[in-house]
């Protein structure tokens, strides 16, 4: 959520810099991401002057130049301008040597002493476009001023200057999602740490009614759906371009303005925290407004001209013809938003169901800043009063009279919420003892009030917005935060208890990541929300914050390829890679699994003098793998090949345990990386029911040594390493250790429909040395069974 730090001043008073902001809000649990100064106008105007055409003459060399003569205060320069509209007497915005100028295309340039055509240039005299003041290109500006000449150009156009914060805002947090809702935690957390601040409440003016009751009619068909309606009817409003204070302030939180009525409606959801919809009133003739679900199937058109399939628990404003004139809560209507020929306006503030606009939202994958806030919850109580805050400024900047009511249909009011909170409970949860007078000052600047209070506890009163405050432990983790994290004594002696024989599977997982490390991988973490997914088997999340964080993860694989990516994008080599952490599935019920992956690309260690092939392949994982698997104690084990992603699966008892893939060439195009990827992911639940527990035999090491021997075997394409690898091992079960694959040839020099394999075999007998007699008759066993069960030829 983008916030402006003058918008939090517009409540807040105090001298603290936004650097200070930043660090106090992260510590109150309104994480600053970023924190970045923007201005109303790129570089300030910053060496641009008020200056007075003198002399104007024709450029000797170039027919569309001239020469001008400026006064710009303190002495006259010459500029060579090429604007047809350039003329004696003008007073113009003059760009002197060295500012640097910056273009609306995100270019920017510095202004130099330089020559045109052979005449010398001290400045430029500049275009509106050109230094931010509008889009016109036609000629130079002429300023309609009597400042002197030589006066910087900002004292006739200020320039807005103000600190930004981006900040990731939990569901949780309703209550923040307005610049008021930030300054009035960020005020609680100034007077508990001592610093001046003075906060600014809620108020309103005398509000221009002079007329009787509401002639609007507003019929709710379901209260649940719509707790609280409110609306007010404006006439002869004049649409047009709001004033330079309220788009500089919507441009500096990354709004585009509109126009007047529709910016006020997006000032007040940001500043305030509650959306409202301005709707044409020539769109509702009958003046009858009805809330309420649509018949299913039906079509309506939004305001992106998007026509959507309405389903039965839509939640619509309707007019009396039963006419939708727009989602509740979270898109407007085609046919009914304010346009630039809109005469008369109906301005709507609402409290609508969160659960009820989180459908409509889902239904049609709309997710407005509207939306957003409606689905967690905003403040049912101050409806009106954010209604006629915005009803005066829109009387103020767009004309128009009010000479009607308000109409507010609240069939039931929404209460706060009632807590007993025990002092001592408050301690043993912090671990020391706050005082009282310091609790009640954090609770009074949370707007929460104590209705009744003895020696050992109080009955308090919670707003309804804070929606996230509803137990006694809810409350002592506001208080926790405002009165600090950071402030929590960590007592001298302390002692940790200390699992000497932790259960196998946490130790195994130990091993694991300590193997890993040992050679050269690092562990990452990744987050578990991913982007919506349309597979029935995702676990989706109700209250999703975005389209991209909507879903659980089914695997450990996006994530990491996006941590590749990244890390890709910059030059980080060599890749290694692993995470262990949770995937979830839903089938009958919900499932939560352990995976771990493992991933390597690019060399497979960093560049020396001595290295010759140094990228990593496939067989490099399957060797970590096969040694995690075997660290394990899980020896007797198959492997599969899977023909659909070129990899392989690891099998034991029947169950999958780990699989190791290349990554597909599509896969590596959705992330953009452009270098080989091997990917393995470990089953955890499969693999902690087979561990083997600890039941070590010590014996002498053979004093015998093995042999190793190699094949070249010529095959039928669909013959797999796998086949192979079986054969062999029921062909020699004695002394054959130890099969492998070092080498894969398909094309020339290959007959059709065949490829090259190039096995080793690793050969042992702890009784005796191995003759040569010996290995012979073992190797022409194995390939007499090649030959005949895999269709095999020997290559020479």
């Amino acid at each position: 959520m983008t916030i402006s730090f003058n918008g939090i001043k517009t409540f807040l008073e105090t001298q603290i810099s936004a650097e200070k902001a930043s660090e106090i809000l992260t510590d109150i649990g309104l994480e600053v991401e970023s924190l970045e100064y923007k201005e109303s106008i790129k570089g300030s105007l910053k060496g641009i002057v008020i200056g007075e055409v003198l002399e104007t003459s024709q450029h000797p060399n170039a027919d569309k130049l001239k020469i001008t003569k400026v006064d710009v205060g303190n002495e006259v320069k010459q500029i060579v301008c090429g604007a047809s509209n350039v003329a004696v007497g003008q007073k113009v915005p003059v760009a002197t040597i060295g500012t640097e100028i910056h273009l609306q295309n995100g270019e920017s340039f510095t202004i130099k002493l330089g020559k045109l055509r052979g005449e010398e240039s001290h400045g430029m005299i500049c275009a509106e476009d050109e230094i931010g003041l509008g889009n016109s290109h036609d000629g130079i500006m002429v300023l309609e001023t009597d400042l002197p000449n030589g006066t910087p150009l900002s004292e006739l156009f200020p320039v807005d200057c103000d600190a930004v914060f981006e900040i990731g805002l939990t569901p949780n947090r309703a209550d923040a999602m307005s610049h008021y809702g930030i300054a009035r935690d960020l005020h609680a957390a100034l007077v508990q740490r001592g610093i001046s601040s003075q906060f600014k409440t809620i108020e309103l003016d005398e509000f221009p009614i002079s007329g009787p009751s509401s002639t609007f009619n507003i019929t709710i068909e379901d209260e649940a759906q719509c707790p609280r309606y409110a609306g007010i009817y404006i006439e002869n409003i004049s649409i047009s371009e709001s004033p330079s204070w309220l788009k500089n302030f919507l441009k500096t939180i990354d709004l585009e303005p509109i126009n007047n009525v529709v910016d006020i409606t997006n000032y007040i959801l940001h500043v305030y925290g509650q959306p409202l919809h301005a709707f044409d009133a020539d769109s509702i003739p009958d003046k009858k407004i009805h809330i309420g679900n649509p018949t299913e199937g039906t079509t309506f058109t939004t305001l992106d001209k998007v026509d959507r399939k309405l389903k039965s628990n839509d939640l619509l404003i309707k007019n009396g013809s039963d006419k939708a004139l727009c989602f509740a809560g979270v898109f407007g209507g085609l046919h009914s938003g304010v346009s630039e020929n809109t005469k008369h306006i109906f301005l709507e503030s609402a409290y609508f169901n969160p659960v009820s606009v989180r459908k409509t939202a889902k239904n049609h994958g709309l997710n407005t800043d509207a939306s957003f806030r409606f689905e967690r919850g905003i403040d049912p109580k101050h409806t009106i009063t954010f209604l006629k805050i915005a009803a005066k400024l829109i009387v103020e900047l767009a004309g128009g009279s009010i000479n009607e009511n308000f109409v507010d249909v609240y069939p039931t009011k929404i209460q706060d919420h009632t807590i007993v909170l025990r002092f001592e409970k408050i301690n043993q949860i912090l671990g020391q003892k706050i005082d009282i007078p310091t609790i009640k000052n954090i609770l009074k600047s949370l707007e929460i009030t104590i209705i009744s209070e003895n020696e050992t506890q109080a009955n308090i009163l919670v707003p309804a917005y804070r929606n996230d405050v509803t137990r006694e432990i809810d409350v002592i983790e506001d208080i926790l935060r405002i009165y600090g994290y950071n402030e929590i004594a960590i007592p001298q002696k302390m002692s940790f208890a200390y699992d000497s024989n932790p259960n196998l599977s946490a130790k195994s997982e130990q091993s694991i990541a300590l193997l890993l490390k040992n050679n050269g991988f690092f562990e990452i973490l990744n987050n578990s929300l991913v982007e919506k997914s349309n597979d029935e088997h995702a676990v989706e999340i109700i209250n999703p914050l975005s389209n991209e964080l909507a879903s659980m993860r089914q695997t450990l694989k996006n994530g990491m390829l996006e941590t590749i990516a990244y890390n890709v994008n910059r030059k980080n080599n060599p890749i290694k890679f692993f995470e262990s952490g949770f995937v979830y599935s839903k089938e009958k019920s919900y499932k939560e699994d352990k995976h771990i992956a493992i991933a390597i690309s690019g060399d497979y260690h960093e560049n020396n003098w001595f290295s010759t092939n140094n990228k990593t392949s496939f067989f490099h994982l399957k060797g970590i793998v096969s040694q995690i698997i075997q660290s394990l104690g899980i020896t007797n084990y198959d492997e599969i090949a899977l023909q659909e992603n070129e990899g392989i699966q690891f099998i034991f008892n029947q169950k999958p345990i780990a699989s190791i893939q290349i990554i597909s060439n599509a896969d590596k195009k959705r992330f953009d990386i452009n270098q080989d990827v091997y990917y393995a992911e470990l089953y955890w639940k499969n693999i902690q029911k087979r561990i083997a527990k600890p039941n070590f035999k010590v014996q002498e090491l053979s004093k015998f040594i093995g042999t190793r021997k190699d094949l070249s075997l010529l095959i039928p394409k669909e013959v797999s390493y796998e086949s192979l690898y079986k054969v062999a091992f029921e062909t020699e079960k004695k002394v054959l250790k130890n099969v492998s694959l070092f080498d894969v040839f398909e094309g020339k020099n290959v007959p059709e429909g065949k490829k090259s394999y190039a096995l080793s075999f690793e050969l042992h007998d702890s009784n005796k040395t191995l003759t040569d007699k010996d290995i012979d008759k073992v190797m022409t066993q194995l390939i007499r069974a090649f030959t005949e069960k895999c269709n095999a030829e020997l290559r020479s």
